[in-house]
Protein backbone atom coordinates (compact mmCIF):
# COMPACT_ATOMS: atom_id res chain seq x y z
CA UNK A 1 0.00 0.00 0.00
CA UNK A 2 1.67 3.23 -1.14
CA UNK A 3 1.83 6.59 0.63
CA UNK A 4 -1.26 8.10 -1.03
CA UNK A 5 -3.48 5.18 -0.07
CA UNK A 6 -2.27 5.24 3.52
CA UNK A 7 -2.71 9.01 3.62
CA UNK A 8 -6.33 8.84 2.40
CA UNK A 9 -7.16 6.07 4.87
CA UNK A 10 -5.61 8.02 7.75
CA UNK A 11 -7.34 11.22 6.60
CA UNK A 12 -10.76 9.51 6.66
CA UNK A 13 -10.07 8.14 10.13
CA UNK A 14 -8.80 11.42 11.60
CA UNK A 15 -11.52 13.60 10.08
CA UNK A 16 -14.40 11.39 11.24
CA UNK A 17 -16.64 13.66 13.34
CA UNK A 18 -17.03 12.87 17.03
CA UNK A 19 -19.89 13.87 19.27
CA UNK A 20 -18.96 16.60 21.73
CA UNK A 21 -21.40 18.04 24.24
CA UNK A 22 -21.48 21.83 23.94
CA UNK A 23 -22.83 23.97 26.74
CA UNK A 24 -23.38 26.89 24.35
CA UNK A 25 -25.21 26.90 21.04
CA UNK A 26 -23.24 27.94 17.95
CA UNK A 27 -24.39 30.78 15.72
CA UNK A 28 -26.88 29.87 13.01
CA UNK A 29 -26.03 29.90 9.33
CA UNK A 30 -28.30 32.93 8.90
CA UNK A 31 -26.38 34.84 11.59
CA UNK A 32 -23.10 33.84 9.98
CA UNK A 33 -24.28 34.95 6.53
CA UNK A 34 -25.41 38.34 7.87
CA UNK A 35 -21.99 38.91 9.45
CA UNK A 36 -19.70 38.02 6.53
CA UNK A 37 -18.17 40.00 3.70
CA UNK A 38 -15.46 39.07 1.16
CA UNK A 39 -11.99 38.82 2.65
CA UNK A 40 -13.16 37.56 6.05
CA UNK A 41 -11.35 34.59 7.58
CA UNK A 42 -13.56 31.97 9.23
CA UNK A 43 -12.03 30.07 12.14
CA UNK A 44 -13.74 26.79 13.03
CA UNK A 45 -13.42 24.87 16.28
CA UNK A 46 -13.89 21.34 14.91
CA UNK A 47 -14.35 18.10 16.86
CA UNK A 48 -12.56 15.48 14.76
CA UNK A 49 -9.36 13.72 15.85
CA UNK A 50 -7.24 15.89 13.59
CA UNK A 51 -8.94 18.99 15.02
CA UNK A 52 -7.92 17.83 18.49
CA UNK A 53 -4.30 17.49 17.36
CA UNK A 54 -4.21 20.96 15.79
CA UNK A 55 -5.82 22.57 18.85
CA UNK A 56 -3.37 20.82 21.17
CA UNK A 57 -0.28 21.78 19.17
CA UNK A 58 -1.37 25.40 18.77
CA UNK A 59 -2.90 25.73 22.28
CA UNK A 60 -5.99 27.22 20.67
CA UNK A 61 -9.73 26.76 20.28
CA UNK A 62 -9.47 26.88 16.48
CA UNK A 63 -8.45 23.98 14.26
CA UNK A 64 -9.48 25.09 10.76
CA UNK A 65 -9.47 28.27 8.69
CA UNK A 66 -11.37 29.21 5.52
CA UNK A 67 -11.81 32.38 3.46
CA UNK A 68 -15.15 33.96 2.61
CA UNK A 69 -15.05 35.10 -1.03
CA UNK A 70 -18.71 36.00 -1.54
CA UNK A 71 -21.31 34.15 -3.65
CA UNK A 72 -19.87 32.47 -6.76
CA UNK A 73 -22.95 31.81 -8.95
CA UNK A 74 -20.84 30.42 -11.80
CA UNK A 75 -19.72 27.54 -9.57
CA UNK A 76 -21.67 24.82 -7.82
CA UNK A 77 -20.99 23.23 -4.45
CA UNK A 78 -21.35 19.48 -3.95
CA UNK A 79 -24.73 19.98 -2.23
CA UNK A 80 -26.03 22.14 -5.08
CA UNK A 81 -25.77 25.42 -3.18
CA UNK A 82 -23.95 28.53 -4.40
CA UNK A 83 -20.44 28.40 -2.93
CA UNK A 84 -19.09 31.41 -1.07
CA UNK A 85 -16.19 30.00 1.01
CA UNK A 86 -12.87 28.52 -0.12
CA UNK A 87 -11.12 26.03 2.14
CA UNK A 88 -8.49 23.31 2.01
CA UNK A 89 -10.38 20.15 2.98
CA UNK A 90 -8.41 17.14 4.16
CA UNK A 91 -10.22 14.69 1.90
CA UNK A 92 -11.32 16.81 -1.07
CA UNK A 93 -8.49 19.33 -1.34
CA UNK A 94 -9.06 23.03 -2.05
CA UNK A 95 -12.76 23.51 -2.73
CA UNK A 96 -15.51 26.11 -2.78
CA UNK A 97 -18.47 25.44 -0.48
CA UNK A 98 -21.52 27.19 0.90
CA UNK A 99 -22.07 27.90 4.58
CA UNK A 100 -23.92 24.63 5.26
CA UNK A 101 -20.72 22.72 6.28
CA UNK A 102 -20.25 25.23 9.12
CA UNK A 103 -23.73 24.70 10.59
CA UNK A 104 -23.63 23.50 14.19
CA UNK A 105 -20.00 24.53 14.68
CA UNK A 106 -18.52 27.34 16.70
CA UNK A 107 -17.11 29.88 14.23
CA UNK A 108 -15.22 33.13 14.70
CA UNK A 109 -14.81 35.72 11.96
CA UNK A 110 -11.54 37.63 11.57
CA UNK A 111 -11.75 40.67 9.31
CA UNK A 112 -8.62 42.35 7.90
CA UNK A 113 -8.54 46.07 8.55
CA UNK A 114 -7.91 48.62 5.84
CA UNK A 115 -7.88 46.42 2.75
CA UNK A 116 -8.97 48.28 -0.38
CA UNK A 117 -11.65 46.75 -2.61
CA UNK A 118 -9.07 45.94 -5.29
CA UNK A 119 -6.92 44.13 -2.70
CA UNK A 120 -9.91 42.11 -1.50
CA UNK A 121 -10.63 41.07 -5.09
CA UNK A 122 -7.01 39.97 -5.56
CA UNK A 123 -7.11 38.10 -2.26
CA UNK A 124 -10.25 36.18 -3.24
CA UNK A 125 -8.96 35.54 -6.77
CA UNK A 126 -5.79 34.02 -5.30
CA UNK A 127 -7.65 31.28 -3.41
CA UNK A 128 -10.25 30.75 -6.16
CA UNK A 129 -7.44 30.05 -8.62
CA UNK A 130 -6.25 27.22 -6.38
CA UNK A 131 -9.51 25.29 -6.29
CA UNK A 132 -8.76 21.71 -7.22
CA UNK A 133 -5.33 21.61 -5.58
CA UNK A 134 -4.88 18.58 -3.36
CA UNK A 135 -4.52 18.61 0.41
CA UNK A 136 -0.99 17.80 1.54
CA UNK A 137 -1.42 14.36 3.08
CA UNK A 138 2.04 14.50 4.61
CA UNK A 139 0.44 16.95 7.03
CA UNK A 140 -1.83 14.11 8.20
CA UNK A 141 1.08 11.80 9.01
CA UNK A 142 2.92 14.53 10.90
CA UNK A 143 -0.15 15.49 12.93
CA UNK A 144 -0.96 11.84 13.71
CA UNK A 145 2.31 11.51 15.60
CA UNK A 146 1.14 14.10 18.12
CA UNK A 147 -2.28 12.64 18.92
CA UNK A 148 -0.94 11.00 22.08
CA UNK A 149 -2.25 12.56 25.33
CA UNK A 150 1.12 13.92 26.44
CA UNK A 151 3.61 13.90 23.54
CA UNK A 152 7.17 14.92 24.51
CA UNK A 153 6.99 18.18 22.58
CA UNK A 154 8.31 21.34 24.31
CA UNK A 155 5.98 24.31 23.98
CA UNK A 156 8.57 26.42 22.13
CA UNK A 157 8.84 23.79 19.37
CA UNK A 158 5.14 23.27 18.66
CA UNK A 159 4.87 25.94 15.99
CA UNK A 160 7.91 24.54 14.19
CA UNK A 161 6.27 21.10 14.20
CA UNK A 162 3.55 22.56 12.01
CA UNK A 163 6.02 23.46 9.25
CA UNK A 164 4.63 20.40 7.56
CA UNK A 165 4.01 19.01 4.13
CA UNK A 166 5.88 18.03 1.04
CA UNK A 167 6.46 21.52 -0.32
CA UNK A 168 4.55 20.69 -3.51
CA UNK A 169 2.88 23.97 -4.63
CA UNK A 170 -0.15 22.05 -5.91
CA UNK A 171 -0.87 20.81 -2.39
CA UNK A 172 -2.33 22.89 0.42
CA UNK A 173 -3.00 23.13 4.16
CA UNK A 174 -5.89 25.29 5.36
CA UNK A 175 -4.02 28.09 7.12
CA UNK A 176 -1.13 28.00 4.64
CA UNK A 177 -3.54 28.56 1.73
CA UNK A 178 -4.97 31.69 3.38
CA UNK A 179 -1.60 32.98 4.61
CA UNK A 180 -0.23 32.81 1.06
CA UNK A 181 -3.22 34.78 -0.22
CA UNK A 182 -2.72 37.60 2.30
CA UNK A 183 1.01 37.68 1.65
CA UNK A 184 0.27 37.93 -2.09
CA UNK A 185 -1.44 41.29 -1.46
CA UNK A 186 1.21 42.42 1.03
CA UNK A 187 -1.02 42.19 4.11
CA UNK A 188 0.60 41.24 7.45
CA UNK A 189 -0.73 38.52 9.74
CA UNK A 190 1.84 38.02 12.51
CA UNK A 191 5.13 39.44 11.24
CA UNK A 192 8.42 39.07 13.06
CA UNK A 193 9.27 42.49 14.54
CA UNK A 194 12.92 43.52 14.50
CA UNK A 195 14.03 46.63 16.39
CA UNK A 196 17.01 48.58 15.06
CA UNK A 197 18.66 51.78 16.32
CA UNK A 198 17.38 54.74 14.36
CA UNK A 199 20.14 56.32 12.27
CA UNK A 200 19.37 59.83 13.47
CA UNK A 201 22.08 61.77 15.37
CA UNK A 202 19.36 64.00 16.86
CA UNK A 203 17.70 60.99 18.50
CA UNK A 204 20.44 58.67 19.84
CA UNK A 205 18.06 56.50 21.89
CA UNK A 206 15.40 56.04 19.21
CA UNK A 207 14.68 52.74 17.52
CA UNK A 208 12.73 51.74 14.42
CA UNK A 209 10.64 48.61 13.95
CA UNK A 210 11.18 46.47 10.84
CA UNK A 211 8.46 43.93 10.02
CA UNK A 212 9.47 40.64 8.41
CA UNK A 213 6.90 38.21 7.00
CA UNK A 214 6.94 34.71 8.44
CA UNK A 215 7.08 31.84 5.98
CA UNK A 216 3.53 30.89 5.02
CA UNK A 217 3.98 27.32 6.32
CA UNK A 218 4.46 28.67 9.86
CA UNK A 219 0.92 30.02 10.17
CA UNK A 220 -1.83 28.24 12.08
CA UNK A 221 -5.55 29.14 12.46
CA UNK A 222 -5.11 30.89 15.82
CA UNK A 223 -2.75 33.46 14.25
CA UNK A 224 -5.67 35.20 12.56
CA UNK A 225 -7.41 35.40 15.94
CA UNK A 226 -4.47 36.95 17.83
CA UNK A 227 -3.19 39.11 14.97
CA UNK A 228 -3.43 42.87 15.66
CA UNK A 229 -4.28 43.40 11.99
CA UNK A 230 -7.60 41.52 12.10
CA UNK A 231 -10.79 42.54 13.88
CA UNK A 232 -12.59 39.69 15.63
CA UNK A 233 -16.33 39.40 14.98
CA UNK A 234 -18.75 37.02 16.66
CA UNK A 235 -21.74 36.06 14.48
CA UNK A 236 -25.00 37.02 16.14
CA UNK A 237 -23.42 39.51 18.54
CA UNK A 238 -25.43 42.40 17.09
CA UNK A 239 -28.64 40.40 17.31
CA UNK A 240 -30.19 41.18 20.69
CA UNK A 241 -33.02 38.68 20.26
CA UNK A 242 -31.25 36.19 22.52
CA UNK A 243 -30.77 38.84 25.20
CA UNK A 244 -34.47 39.74 25.03
CA UNK A 245 -35.45 36.08 25.34
CA UNK A 246 -33.16 35.70 28.36
CA UNK A 247 -34.66 38.81 29.98
CA UNK A 248 -38.18 37.59 29.28
CA UNK A 249 -37.37 34.17 30.70
CA UNK A 250 -35.92 35.74 33.86
CA UNK A 251 -39.00 37.96 34.25
CA UNK A 252 -41.34 34.98 33.84
CA UNK A 253 -39.38 33.00 36.42
CA UNK A 254 -39.64 35.92 38.86
CA UNK A 255 -43.43 36.05 38.45
CA UNK A 256 -43.74 32.35 39.24
CA UNK A 257 -42.02 32.69 42.58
Amino acid sequence: MHFGTWGRWLARYLTRPRHVHDSTAPASVAQLQACLRPGDVLLVEGHSRISTAVKYLTQSTWSHAALYVGPQPDRAAADGSVPCVVEADTLEGVRAVGLAPFAGQHVRVCRPSGLADAEVRRLCAHVLARIGHRYDLRNIFDLARYLFPTPPVPLRWRRRLLVLGSGDPTRAICSTLIAQAFQAVGYPILPVVEQRPLADPLCPGCVEEILHQRHHSLFVPRDFDVSPYFRVLKPGLDDDAGQRRLAASAAAAALQR
